[in-house]
């Protein structure tokens, strides 16, 4: 079984290389579409479990409250954004420009996350449970992921 840490790496390193494959696509292309897809889906949802399951933990303690309030503050300026990249024509230049300026903020996130608050994460929430918290967000993320899928369901029936 994996800790929190490892789990929300391997998210980290997946969205790093969806974010690369979208790069190096170009227009309305099938292959930056389904790329883009597999992306917006999972981060959706990589994002809402990460807040339920581990920010939470990391705010129910004052010494983790400011590391937890900047990265849930950033999650809320990405989904922004990457609605915004929903509303926008893939072959448009605005569509690109905006793309880059997200992906140069996500990745600088996952960093953050990686080399910030991580290492206050394990002292601040310890390591009793870390594996458990793992696998909440395992969980959690494949409640999120339908619950994303509903609403752009939905979206696309209005």
């Amino acid at each position: 079984m994996s800790t929190i840490y490892e789990t929300l790496k391997k998210d980290h390193d997946r969205h790093r290389k969806l974010l690369a494959t979208i790069a190096d696509t170009q227009g309305a292309s099938d292959e930056r579409k389904k790329a883009w897809d597999d992306f917006y889906y999972d981060v959706s949802a990589h994002a809402a479990a990460e807040e339920e399951t581990f920010y939470s933990k990391l705010m129910a303690k004052e010494d983790g409250q400011p590391e937890g309030r900047h990265s849930v503050a950033e999650h809320k300026e990405l989904d922004d954004m990457m609605e915004e990249l929903n509303e926008i024509e893939f072959s448009s230049p605005a569509w690109l420009q905006k793309f880059k300026d997200l992906r140069h903020r996500y990745e600088h996130h996952m960093e953050e996350e990686e080399d910030d608050v991580f290492p206050v994460a394990k002292d601040v929430i310890g390591k009793d449970g870390n594996e458990k918290i793992g696998s909440a967000f395992e969980k959690r993320k494949e409640d999120e992921i339908e619950l994303v899928e509903e609403k752009a369901e939905e979206k696309l029936e209005e």
